[in-house]
């Protein structure tokens, strides 16, 4: 066994590579040396079993599958920031089947949602908020051309219509939407402003790179979190570590993480108040958008976040 080599398994998940991905620095970052699965390839998986790896890591039930199959003996650390107890985190219809095996021993899971992992039944289950690769996810000085920016589906009529709404409210802003493409096609079979959605689209991106330039270019993000009970997503920390100013629905780690420090709305009318607020007042902005930074750079960087996991692992 390679004390220092580790598994990585990048999923078909979109949001799942991202926040993975961030992982997989942390592990770099902390020495050890990691090949990567895509299971979105047609790569032939036998050529990994035949290396001695320490761990095999992933985002969902990935590695608890692969595993599974392929009869591996590897202790297995897997990420969750969807509902484990679902179709959503990684297993499909086959989540009750693989639901009993991160009880196994050698598994271990980490949730980004603490009172989702208070109330679980499921052993060696750790609370671990996102985090992200600040040596990626950093202040690169650039312009801010966008005013408000959203990324991720606009999937329900909550995060559609408040898109919309905010676009009517503030038609002199420039607005930025990044999705993948159907649910880019989605946006615009389910809503009658289909002008709106199409100035409003970017595109797709795929890798963290870009998307650290996409959220540099951006004055404010506005959050609808779509998963957990407490949990902010993964974006949250993407952003506050970019030094843009995100203003989220109320979670309790809004105070708990970013300790009173992130703005936070009630309802739409709320929402477009603080927007209003900041980008009149560069004095706030530059407020709220510091401490944020501090907080990220400090406890919800890859570095110091993967070795924690490591700690509880050992």
């Amino acid at each position: 066994m390679d004390e220092n080599k580790i598994l990585g398994i990048l999923p078909a998940s979109i949001g799942g590579r991202l926040t993975i991905s961030s992982i997989f620095d942390g592990f770099k970052q902390n020495g050890y040396t990691v090949d990567i699965f895509d299971e979105l390839s047609n790569e032939n998986f036998n050529q990994y079993i035949k290396s001695n790896y320490k761990y095999i890591v992933g985002y969902g039930f990935s590695p608890v599958i692969l595993s599974q199959k392929y009869d591996l003996h590897l202790t297995s650390i897997n990420y969750f920031s969807d509902v484990i107890e679902s179709k959503t985190s990684g297993a499909g219809e086959l989540w009750e089947k693989y639901l009993s095996k991160l009880n196994e021993p050698n598994n271990y899971n980490f949730y980004w949602d603490r009172e989702l992992s208070i109330l679980s039944n499921i052993n060696n289950l750790y609370y671990m908020p996102h985090f992200v690769n600040t040596e990626i996810y950093k202040d690169l000085k650039l312009e801010k051309k966008d005013d408000i920016m959203f990324a991720g589906r606009l999937d329900t009529d909550l995060r559609l219509n408040t898109f919309i709404d905010l676009m009517h409210t503030f038609p002199e802003l420039n607005f930025s939407w990044y999705a993948i493409q159907k649910h880019y096609d989605d946006a615009l079979k389910r809503t009658e402003y289909k002008d709106l959605i199409k100035k409003a689209y970017k595109g797709f991106i795929d890798n963290e790179c870009d998307m650290a330039k996409a959220l540099n270019q951006a004055k404010i993000v506005f959050n609808i979190n779509a998963q957990g009970i407490s949990s902010l997503n993964y974006r949250t920390f993407q952003a506050a570590a970019c030094k843009t100013l995100v203003i989220s629905d109320y979670r309790t780690e809004c105070g708990q993480l970013f300790q009173g420090k992130m703005p936070y709305y009630a309802d739409f009318e709320d929402l477009v108040s603080k927007i209003k607020y900041f980008l009149q007042n560069q004095n706030a902005y530059n407020t709220a958008v510091n401490g944020c930074y501090d907080i990220v750079k400090i406890r919800h960087n890859s570095k110091i976040c993967v070795k924690m996991m490591l700690n509880v692992i050992h």
